[in-house]
C-alpha cells in the first residue's frame, strides 16, 4: 500500500492491518515466550497448515513485524521479533487481560488460574 493511501486512514485501521489476520496474534504472543522456529508455531495448533503458516510469517515479515534469520546453507531458520513487533507487547497483554478480566462468572478459568495466568503475561510481556 503506497503512502497515499496510507495517509487517510485512522491509526487504529492501520494497526489492525498489521495484526488482524488470523494466526497473527497467537504467533506474536508465542514468539514473546520464546518460540522462535516454524514448526514451534504449530504446537497446540491443529488446524494451522504449514502453507497457512508459511503465508502469515511471510506477510508478518513484510510488514515489518519479524524477521527471518537462517544459517548460510538455509538448514536452520528462526524468526525474530523486530522492535516494531516488540512494541505490541502492551497490545497482546492487553488482549489476555480483556478476557480473564471478563470472565465474571469463570466460564473459561477459576480465579487461581486467572492470577495465575495474569502473572505469567505481565512477566513476560510488561516486566520484560
Amino acid at each position: 500500500m503506497n503512502n497515499d493511501k496510507k495517509a487517510g486512514k485512522c491509526p487504529m485501521e492501520l494497526a489492525m492491518e498489521l495484526i488482524s489476520r488470523k494466526w497473527v496474534i497467537q504467533i506474536l504472543r508465542d514468539m514473546f515466550f520464546g518460540k522462535k522456529r516454524f514448526n514451534e508455531f504449530k504446537d497446540g495448533k491443529p488446524n494451522l497448515s504449514n502453507k497457512v503458516l508459511s503465508n502469515c510469517l511471510k506477510e508478518m515479515e513484510e510488514n515489518g513485524l519479524i524477521t527471518r534469520n537462517s544459517d548460510k546453507n538455509n538448514q536452520s531458520i528462526e524468526y525474530t521479533l523486530t522492535d516494531k513487533g516488540k512494541k505490541l507487547n502492551k497490545v497482546v497483554y492487553e488482549l489476555a487481560m480483556f478476557t480473564l478480566t471478563t470472565d465474571l462468572g469463570n466460564e473459561f478459568y477459576d480465579d487461581e488460574t486467572k492470577i495465575e495466568l495474569e502473572n505469567i503475561f505481565k512477566n513476560t510481556l510488561i516486566n520484560n
